[in-house]
């Protein structure tokens, strides 16, 4: 399998130190995460939608093999709660185009109070290009039903395997034949690190679901204390071990953490 292991967002203060020298200003943060990682997820498109100028700019900063998966603007699917799609998808896919043959995967994570619709999700993800990877992660437990399971196998779209405190706070469905992981807060000390076993039990789950030949998206949204820093290479290396290639190494980051 081809992996993309990075990290759910750049900007953070309490990075400086860990993973951007005290020297580069916040300004170069994005080449030097770059350097390092092959791949981001874009969560702040979540809380106010870049324009494409901005897409456009990340993309003549990016080295050419670099992948960036957007986080959908909550307008689409917090505000409007995924009705009357159409517009909301055509305005985020016009601007996040921008990012040309960068862009990756669209994630839609739904609010934890949106209970399961089949038919609204199913005339949502009908809005996106059929060439644009849509995975979704659901929050609400009505979800996990066999109807939303074929919408999203029809769709091609990914259910998003979600980790919280090292467990799954999703079902384990393969909906597609490409893989899209967040882990957002690991039980290790120190918080909210992710410790190795917990990283190897889903290193192997996704070995055993997901081929040679498939792709895997994961993100690591653990922030805080630069975490999420630590946790993706050692994620990624135990993939590696299991056979799996990624699609650009992650490289050597500075003050590595033994979580």
């Amino acid at each position: 399998m081809t992996l993309y292991v990075g990290t759910s967002g750049w900007q953070y203060k309490d990075w400086r130190g860990v993973l951007y020298p005290a020297g580069v200003p916040v300004r170069r943060w994005l080449e030097e995460y770059a350097a390092h990682f092959p791949t981001v997820e874009i969560n702040n498109a979540f809380y106010r939608l870049p324009t494409r100028e901005n897409f456009e700019a990340w993309r003549d900063r990016l080295p050419a093999d670099f992948v960036v998966a957007v986080k959908a603007s909550r307008y689409l699917t917090h505000i409007k709660r995924l009705k009357d799609p159409e517009e909301p998808v055509e305005r985020l896919m016009s601007h996040a185009e921008g990012l040309g043959p960068r862009l990756g995967p669209v994630l839609l994570q739904l609010p934890p109070t949106l209970k399961a619709d089949p038919a609204l999700l199913d005339v949502c993800l009908a809005c996106f290009p059929r060439s644009t990877r849509v995975a979704v992660e659901p929050r609400h437990e009505s979800w996990w039903t066999p109807e939303v399971r074929e919408v999203l196998e029809t769709r091609h779209a990914a259910l998003c395997w979600a980790d919280a405190r090292a467990r799954p706070a999703t079902p384990l469905w393969r909906t597609t034949d490409w893989a899209y992981v967040r882990f957002h807060e690991g039980r290790a000390q120190p918080w909210p690190n992710y410790g190795r076993q917990s990283l190897k039990t889903w290193a192997d789950r996704i070995t055993r679901t997901w081929s040679a030949d498939e792709d895997v998206y994961a993100y690591f949204n653990n922030d805080p204390n630069g975490a999420a820093v630590h946790n993706a290479p050692v994620f990624e290396s135990l993939l590696r071990r299991n056979g799996a290639e990624p699609q650009r190494r992650i490289s050597a980051v500075p003050n590595p953490a033994q979580p």
